[in-house]
């Protein structure tokens, strides 16, 4: 009969064969021990991408690492999501897209590509979006009662843009058209930046945008008619809130989260979660953001995931009622 083995040997045979299962970013105790990916997904000059490359340097600096932003924009946010967990499991790329890919899509799309709840995991908050109302200049309305008026005398001739299927922007309208009673054909893009160049452009005749539109109004390129949150902006004040003019029902802040893979460990979820906070309480990174119409809240994984939640509950009533699908 063989001894038996020492109680330290068999620890350590347990260890090497668990080293021998492990990804091998996940076998060493520094992380990140190579330039780090955020895959964002929305495209180049849209807010998400915009905000990234604000913190950016920051997080660089404070991980030891490069960060890359990798825009790979189309799908709701599914896109980016897929390439996260099929390139992703080197544990070194991270996933930014607005809550409603988690919140909506399920909802939304008959087959998901991914699975929230076993493939990702929250790791933050990057900001917190308010949505304007714009309309093309050549519109003959300079308010939200002037515009429901003109939908209404015109009906089935108006058309919206949006960041896509499902998005914030996307739901807004919709819940603009329910409570005002109007009709407008939706037109989906990919990203806010290419809908608001076509209602600046006049293609289409308004929509909800983040607050990179502010300078463009300023410009007398676009009209602001409204803001669809319970406050006034900060960056806005004079425009009214959707509920200050009679439409309590349109509130739709559009939530920017990061997620990274569910093997990542928890050590590097809290250490990147701490320096993204970090970065957020900046001075310098408020104001950025606040110019933009965001908001920079740092929140653990555990509250992101908990607004998530709720939205889930506050969305997927209005992608129900209206019929939203990803077809």
């Amino acid at each position: 009969m063989r001894p038996a083995l020492p109680a330290l040997s068999r620890r350590q045979l347990l260890l090497a064969g668990l080293a021998t299962t492990l990804p091998a970013w996940a076998q060493t105790s520094a992380w990140p021990n190579k330039p780090l990916r955020l895959v964002v997904a929305f495209p180049p000059g849209g807010l998400a991408d915009v905000m990234c490359r604000v913190v950016q340097p920051t997080l660089a600096a404070a991980l030891g690492q490069t960060l890359i932003v990798d825009n790979r924009a189309g799908a709701a946010g599914n896109l980016a999501a897929s390439e996260v967990v099929a390139n992703g499991k080197d544990g070194h790329s991270l996933l930014v897209t607005t809550s409603t890919t988690e919140s909506v899509n399920p909802a939304m799309f008959s087959r998901m590509p991914v699975d929230f709840d076993k493939d990702l995991q929250p790791v933050g908050q990057l900001a917190n979006s308010l949505l304007f109302l714009i309309a093309r200049p050549g519109l003959p309305v300079n308010t939200l009662k002037e515009l429901v008026a003109h939908a209404k005398a015109h009906p089935d001739t108006l058309s919206y843009g949006s960041a896509g299927v499902g998005t914030t922007p996307h739901l807004a309208g919709e819940l603009f058209k329910q409570a005002a009673g109007i009709t407008a054909a939706h037109v989906p893009y990919r990203g806010a930046a290419p809908a608001i160049q076509d209602v600046m452009a006049g293609q289409v005749d308004f929509a909800f945008a983040p607050g990179t539109v502010l300078p463009s109004m300023k410009a007398g390129k676009l009209k602001v008619l409204a803001v669809a949150s319970r406050q006034r902006s900060n960056s806005a004040p004079s425009i009214p809130t959707f509920e200050e003019l009679g439409y309590a029902d349109v509130v739709a802040d559009t939530r920017f989260g990061v997620y990274a893979p569910a093997g990542l460990p928890a050590a590097a979820v809290d250490l990147f979660n701490r320096e993204l906070n970090k970065a957020l309480a900046l001075p310098e990174t408020q104001r950025r953001f606040a110019e933009l119409g965001a908001d920079a809240v740092p929140l653990t994984p555990a509250a992101y995931k908990a607004t998530v939640q709720a939205e889930a509950r506050l969305f997927r009533g209005i992608v129900k009622a209206r019929g939203i699908t990803s077809d």
